[in-house]
């Protein structure tokens, strides 16, 4: 068997690197090393999370994801999802900061909470309040 520790990263193809950096300095993610001759930006988020930005995005696509956004469904990696404690104080949080929520709140059947919305390039982001997450931060303080 293969022994994997972690996740080591998240690359999103994107097509500026100004504008996708701006938008996930939003959540917390900062600029830990810049190659443009790679065509990537990593962002290193406070929780360990690392994104790979990735600057070879066609944007001759109508402002369409194509894995989410057309008829056809086509194999990928289709949203990244990120834990939050509390998803409808997020929710408050992301609207005023002028993102548009695309789908959310919504319950699913293992009890966790998620919204979802876009980032740029119409890459798909949920964040998801697990089961009892408010629950165990009670019992934490």
């Amino acid at each position: 068997m293969i022994r994997i520790v972690n996740l080591a990263h998240i690359g999103i193809r994107i097509t500026d690197f100004v504008r996708s950096i701006d938008f996930y300095r939003q959540f917390g993610f900062e600029v830990t090393r810049e190659d443009y001759n790679e065509h990537v930006v990593v962002l290193q988020h406070p929780s360990g999370l690392e994104l790979n930005l990735l600057d070879s995005a066609d944007d001759n696509n109508q402002g369409r994801n194509v894995l989410m956004d057309e008829a056809v469904r086509y194999p990928g990696v289709t949203h990244i999802a990120l834990q939050v404690s509390d998803v409808h104080g997020t929710k408050r949080a992301v609207e005023a900061a002028g993102l548009r929520i695309t789908e959310g709140p919504v319950t699913f059947g293992d009890g966790s909470t998620s919204i979802f919305f876009r980032d740029p390039d119409r890459n798909v982001i949920e964040l998801s309040e697990p089961n009892g997450a408010k629950e165990m931060l009670r019992h934490a303080s």
